[in-house]
């Protein structure tokens, strides 16, 4: 395969891949879908329980195709695939959220885990290793938002001594004004 195909070809080539393993578990997954990197409407960016994909269902687009995001934060292949079949498995089974239809059908094609985040079981990635060589590489790398990077949560400001590692906290208008604070032993500390 062709190394120059956009990440939404190569998802919806992989989403072909997957309609032919949903085909061999007795589901059909409807022709109108449609695979996008972005991020989810909500959830993207937290630090607990990201949102990796979303569905949104066919009767929430104007054309009645079922939408799906899968987010720019995740750039694996083999990750990018069973993101994608979990999704794909809420536009089989609209309005089942993570109910028994989306736990039987998600088990039949070998994901794994709680229900809520599925991830790919040997029987699913030794089904993804043919087709992710025929699909090759996705196209794209990890985007890591900067509000995604934590952030010093509190106005004080580390200084720590070199000499010993001895932390103290001030705040920005204290070393503004009088400097650092002073290790115990060693004397004017740095910020860190």
């Amino acid at each position: 395969m062709s190394n120059n195909i956009t990440r939404e070809q190569w998802l919806s080539k992989a989403t072909e891949e997957l309609r032919a393993l949903f085909k061999q578990h007795g589901e059909t997954l409807p022709h109108e879908v449609r695979a996008s990197c972005g991020f989810p409407s909500k959830g993207a960016l937290g630090n607990r329980n990201r949102t990796l994909g979303q569905c949104w269902s066919a009767t929430a687009s104007a054309d009645s195709h079922a939408e799906i995001f899968i987010s720019p934060t995740i750039s694996d292949s083999s990750r990018v695939l069973d993101i994608l079949a979990h999704e794909l498995i809420h536009a089989i089974h609209p309005g089942d959220g993570h109910g028994s239809k989306f736990g039987r059908t998600a088990r039949a094609i070998g994901l794994e885990g709680k229900l809520t985040a599925t991830t790919a079981g040997p029987e699913f990635l030794a089904w993804a290793g043919a087709v992710l060589a025929r699909l090759g590489a996705y196209p794209h790398a990890d985007l890591v938002p900067a509000n995604a990077i934590k952030k010093q949560s509190t106005r004080m400001l580390k200084c720590m001594c070199n000499d010993c590692g001895y932390i103290a906290y001030t705040s920005g208008k204290w070393l503004a004004e009088m400097g650092a604070p002073h290790c115990p032993d060693h004397g004017e500390m740095a910020a860190a």
